[in-house]
């Protein structure tokens, strides 16, 4: 009997540790160039925030590099470094002495990163990604930080329309994150759907601005991963930025494997 028990015990173990190897983290937060609302530059509070979710990947928006406003600090440097996470830049334009753009860290190694240019709106765009391989999963992943133009849902249209064509050619899983600037039913994010896109979203969730949000514009949006499921939130975090921070823990059970 107590054999019976210790192989049952051991059987669940190992059940639930298989489960915790195929699940992944990740938060996407457009960081304000970590400015709060409340007028404060204060990237550690930022990093406090994604600290709280312990996530494997991390996407942010308006991110500065040695900018004068501020402080002259590589934030996605210092963020990885607060964080212990490798980081990634993606340079948008010159502006104030430096660079404005976004970035991506990660607790994985990245295997890849690629700066996707896309088409110009009211300022100058990239999409970030990262390949890295998840620990338990058959396949690499590519990470995907992506902030549209806030102006015209003809640009972003077109830029997710050249996005998708530079991504044509990858065969494994695919994480768009970050903040599209458009609600569910624009023509961009349609797009996306028409093509096999799925967006991590069971019910309406507004994410901007981070006080009272009236429109729901920040997503994880995915492509070819089978026999998942995912517990997606926004976080509830006024003060850190203008937007609210978004958060998703995906499990992959398997992969099926193409003919």
């Amino acid at each position: 009997m107590i054999h019976r028990l210790l192989i049952l015990v051991f059987l669940s173990t190992s059940f639930l540790l298989a489960e915790e190897k195929t699940s992944l983290k990740i938060v996407s937060y457009n960081i304000h160039h970590g400015e709060g609302i409340d007028g404060k530059l204060d990237l550690p509070r930022i990093a406090a925030v994604i600290a709280k979710e312990n996530p494997d990947l991390v996407t942010l928006q308006e991110v500065d590099r040695i900018c004068t406003r501020s402080g002259g600090i590589d934030q996605a440097a210092e963020l990885g470094k607060l964080l212990n996470m490798e980081h990634r830049f993606g340079k948008f334009m010159d502006f104030q002495g430096g660079e404005y753009g976004m970035a991506v860290l990660s607790r994985l190694p990245i295997e890849k990163t690629t700066r996707h240019e896309l088409p110009k709106g009211a300022e100058p765009r990239c999409a970030l990604e990262i390949v890295v391989q998840p620990m338990g999963w058959e396949k690499p992943l590519s990470l995907i930080g992506i902030h549209n133009d806030w102006t015209k849902e003809e640009i972003r249209v077109r830029q997710v329309t050249d996005l998708l064509g530079k991504l044509e050619t990858i065969d494994h899983p695919v994480v768009l994150a970050g903040d599209f600037n458009a609600e569910p039913r624009s023509g961009s994010l349609e797009l996306l759907k028409k093509k096999g896109w799925q967006t991590l979203r069971k019910k309406r969730a507004n994410t901007w601005p981070s006080v009272k949000p009236k429109v729901e514009i920040d997503f994880f949006i995915v492509r070819d991963l089978p026999h998942f499921t995912y517990v997606e939130r926004i976080l509830d975090e006024e003060v850190a930025s203008d937007h609210r921070p978004i958060a998703v823990k995906i499990s992959v059970s398997s992969f099926k494997k193409k003919p």
